[in-house]
């Protein structure tokens, strides 16, 4: 199935509450003639509109192609959650990579935090920011481990604006009996995501990045110059970058292999009236759940809780989407019962096999970079910096995050997505419990 096509109408942003209140967009042509450059990015998400810009910004000229718009894929859908850290937790990664090498990552992805922040403000990106996400545990049983990890965020990682949430906490802040203690972390945020990639994308233009949309790269050929070729005209490059995370199909076999395609879903409710809005997340802040198929929810800038949750089992998306994520928006806050949903969009994103972005070498002159496992606003972001520090000759940050071991999925294309049902069924049942 060509997931670039499979769901989704070509050369249009999906009918998203993002799409209908975006800013600042432009459109770019189709790229019809053959061309140079020095450096070539398939994909106009956060990975490959960071690594433009920051490629234009030493110098390089650039090229972006993009099968469709800027920030159609995951970067212009997604949940608009800045976390901190990395996918897995540091408990997780110590235990994987060893204490030295997780710190490392840790520093890496605060980092990440910091260069979003640096850009929005850098590039006056209208993406309406705000601070807090709090991560609530629909199990009683989850609650010591939340306030055991937010200690150890402060004691051991110097970590000071993560604190742990009881119950009281909790239903002072979210109007909801589903939860019972969590952590709250004011280092973290969340953004309008598609904003975000149009900001970025004038940036890259701004620096000297020329952008082509509606322009599907369908082979990338390395060697000494690497030619890609597109439906309508081939770039010749001294290096490129893969930036297409769920979407890089038969691209590249290596990459494909590590980095499998999942949907997930958003529904946009019709605008609250503010005393409704503030009661359930009395903060502002974002909501994300510990159930392994994960309910995100968060407040949009006109009072409308967009909500997150539900993953298929198969490629498609459901033919009603709207009722499809209603169902766990209702189980989280049935007092909407009676309120009108006005979008519901789908996505694809990448994830790996350990939850940990793929990054890769997959030539001397030809990286890869995906896999962000729903984490990727501020990872991706660095991620593209990463690629271009890489580019420029500085390699060593790129290939810390590369060094982390990512397994193929078991299968192959064939199996690829039986296992997945089988995978998402098991997680289901698993939050059951």
């Amino acid at each position: 199935m060509d997931l670039l096509y499979a769901n989704d109408t070509p050369g249009t942003h999906p009918d998203s509450y993002y799409a209908a209140t975006a800013t600042h967009a432009i459109a770019h042509p189709r790229l019809d003639a053959d061309i140079n450059c020095d450096v070539c990015v398939i994909g106009a998400g956060y990975t490959g509109l960071s690594a433009a810009l920051h490629c234009a910004e030493q110098g390089l000229d650039v090229v972006v192609i993009e099968a469709h718009r800027i920030g159609w894929g995951a970067s212009g859908r997604n949940g608009g959650q800045l976390g901190s850290g990395q996918r897995q937790d540091q408990d997780a990664l110590e235990r994987m990579l060893g204490l030295q090498t997780a710190r490392q990552l840790w520093d890496l992805a605060e980092e990440a935090k910091r260069l979003v922040h640096v850009l929005i403000d850098r590039h006056a990106i209208d993406c309406n920011y705000r601070p807090g996400i709090m991560y609530l545990d629909h199990r009683q049983r989850f609650v010591g481990a939340s306030r055991a990890y937010a200690e150890k965020l402060r004691d051991e990682y110097g970590y000071a604006n993560v604190r742990y949430m009881d119950l009281e906490d909790v239903r002072s802040l979210v109007a909801s009996h589903g939860y019972f203690g969590g952590t709250l972390d004011t280092g973290a945020g969340h953004l309008h995501p598609l904003n975000y990639a149009l900001g970025l994308a004038k940036a890259a233009a701004g620096a000297g990045a020329r952008i082509f949309e509606n322009t599907r790269a369908v082979k990338v050929d390395p060697g000494a110059t690497i030619r890609v070729q597109t439906e309508h005209a081939n770039i010749r490059a001294q290096f490129a970058l893969l930036a297409c995370n769920g979407y890089v199909g038969d691209l590249n076999a290596a990459v494909s292999a590590r980095v499998m395609p999942i949907n997930n879903f958003i529904i946009a409710t019709e605008p609250l009236d503010t005393e409704l809005a503030q009661s359930l997340i009395g903060n502002d802040a974002a909501v994300a759940d510990s159930r392994n198929v994960v309910n995100y929810f968060r407040l949009s800038r006109d009072n409308r809780l967009l909500f997150g949750g539900g993953e298929n089992y198969g490629y498609k998306f459901p033919a009603d989407i709207k009722s499809f994520v209603r169902k766990p928006m209702l189980r989280v806050y049935p007092q909407l019962e009676k309120v009108r949903i006005d979008y519901g969009w789908g996505g694809t994103l990448g994830i790996t096999v350990n939850r940990m972005p793929d990054l890769a070498r997959l030539a001397p002159n030809l990286l890869s970079a995906s896999g962000y496992s729903g984490h990727g606003v501020g990872v991706a972001t660095l991620c593209g910096r990463l690629a271009a520090e890489a580019i420029g000759g500085t390699a060593a940050r790129f290939d810390l995050m590369a060094s982390v071991p990512n397994p193929r999925f078991p299968g192959g294309s064939a199996l690829r997505t039986p296992l997945l049902a089988l995978a998402m069924l098991y997680y289901s049942l698993m939050d059951m419990i």
